[in-house]
Formats: C-alpha cells, structure tokens, sequence
C-alpha cells in the first residue's frame, strides 16, 4: 500500500519580505527561523549550502529573522541591519515619540 504525500502550507507564507534563494517553483522549500548571534545558526549554514549544492533548483532556501534578544543582546540590531522587513514582528509604533519630538 503506498500513501501520498501531503501537501504542506507554511504560515504565514513565504512573502517579499522573506530572504529567499531559489526558484519560487521549486520541489522544496527550506525555512530557516535564524539569530545571527546564535552559534547554532551559523553551524547551519554549512548544511544548507551542502543542500543547495546536492539539490540545485529543486530547492528554494528561506531565512527568517528570529533574534534571541534572552539570550543574545545584539541579535535585533544584527537581524535590523541584514533586513529590517524580515523581522518576524512589526516595528513598535513610534508615533508618541515623533509627536513629542524625539
């Protein structure tokens, strides 16, 4: 008896803001949710240019901001810097502060 595989739907979807290498048509889609302070994060790059290079344009990599601000302190403003509209959460409304001239 053989299954079929089941079709999966990454929320929120993979958007214009996403940092993203490969073809929107490809096999798969590989999300990494990254802290550029994080040690573990950098140890995964290695595996995902292996898989790119194995996979070629049957893989579409995207990475997501996800900073540790716990545990890693520059983590935000490294993830600020790399693409702001990546953040996984909207900008603070400053709108207080530009109306009392801050």
């Amino acid at each position: 008896m053989t299954t079929q595989p089941k079709s999966t739907h990454l929320i929120p979807p993979v958007g214009a803001d996403d940092h993203t290498q490969g073809a929107v048509s490809a096999a798969v889609t590989l999300v990494q949710y990254g802290d550029y302070e994080c040690p573990y994060s950098g140890q995964a790059y290695w595996f995902v240019r292996d898989l790119q290079a194995r996979l070629g344009d049957r893989l579409r990599y995207v990475f997501r901001n996800f900073p540790l601000t716990h545990v890693h302190p520059h983590a935000q403003d490294a993830a600020e810097v790399a693409g702001p509209t990546a953040l996984p959460s909207p900008a603070p409304d400053n709108s207080n502060d530009r109306e009392q001239g801050r």
